[in-house]
């Protein structure tokens, strides 16, 4: 990191860590990672928990059909303006599929391979998108066990991969229909079931806060914005540019905190304050290493607000 101003200080009275907000701040902007069981559909689930907890949004990141289960994000608040970036996340399946006829795991592999890589993955006509061709990276495609008619899959590939389809052209290639059984996704990005929690740990949660005054359950499910973009590029600003950031405008020079080091233009960043509370998405307009010579002008422009307008006290006065 570049530090631009080492004596910048933050204001007590205004903002918080985001290790030390609230309940109902994680919900104004927060995200639960559920273990969605099988039955409902992904927006069914959304919808339960969004009536259960109170919320006037809450919705979805990455569809599961109503048969799969496992991991499936819910975002609150303002963190639903990350929805998008869910959505694009990498994804891992577990699939059992059922082969029409015996075959060699040797041939079974062979043709495994063939739908790997850059392969073709026409949406089922079921699915809720316009059938269309379309092509989706998948990185990993492999047995875990397998007894000749009936194959446990791990898959690893890129979003909007349809596994079903996937299904379908491996029966293409074995000349024999492929079923998939069963499906569960482990993982969405770099979140994974490990983290996450079912309907009715949530549930119990939410009714011992609300009832019992209890919320140490729900404050470890609850997870702050910031940790859904632990890998985007850090910029530090001071609480005034935090504060005019959260109105729309751009980030100026005199606002900068610290920066990282070989950043180019049009890079995308997090700008957060010293509290470490994410203020805005934003693409540099500069090169990191040129803005240490700059005594003003834009540094950044948001594409994304995050915090709420007016944490931070507004050092300008209004036209």
């Amino acid at each position: 990191m570049i530090v631009l101003d080492a004596e910048a200080v933050t204001s007590p009275d205004h903002g918080v860590s985001p290790a030390d907000r609230t309940i109902d701040q994680l919900f104004e902007s927060g995200f639960i990672l559920l273990d969605k069981a099988p039955g409902p559909s992904s927006h069914q689930v959304s919808a339960w928990a969004r009536d259960m907890i109170g919320l006037e949004k809450l919705g979805h990141g990455g569809t599961l059909d109503p048969f799969a289960t496992g991991l499936l994000p819910l975002l609150s608040g303002k963190a639903m303006r990350l929805t998008g970036r869910i959505l694009t996340h990498d994804k891992s399946y577990l699939a059992v599929l059922k082969i029409g006829r015996e075959v060699e795991k040797a041939e079974l592999e062979e043709n495994m391979a063939k739908l790997t890589g850059k392969v073709y993955n026409v949406p089922p006509e079921i699915s809720a998108v316009r059938v269309q061709v379309r092509t989706r990276k998948i990185s990993r495609f492999e047995i875990l066990d397998f007894d000749g008619t009936t194959v446990l899959t791990h898959i690893e590939c890129e979003a909007g991969t349809y596994v079903r389809t996937m299904a379908r052209d491996l029966g293409l290639l074995l000349d024999s229909p492929v079923e998939l059984k069963e499906l569960r996704r482990p993982s969405s990005g770099e979140f994974s079931l490990k983290q996450a929690v079912t309907m009715q740990q949530l549930a119990d949660a939410y009714w011992l806060w609300k009832e019992k005054d209890d919320s140490s359950a729900i404050q470890r499910i609850l997870h702050p914005v910031e940790d859904m973009l632990g890998g985007v590029p850090r910029i530090v600003i001071k609480d005034g540019a935090a504060a005019a950031l959260s109105h729309g405008a751009p980030l100026l020079r005199p606002g900068v905190v610290s920066i990282p080091e070989d950043l180019g233009v049009g890079s995308e960043v997090l700008l957060v304050t010293i509290k470490g509370e994410a203020v805005a998405l934003a693409t540099l307009v500069q090169p990191s290493k040129v803005i240490p010579d700059m005594t003003q002008g834009e540094v950044a422009k948001p594409n994304c607000v995050l915090m709420k307008e007016d944490t931070y006290p507004r050092s300008w006065k209004k036209a």
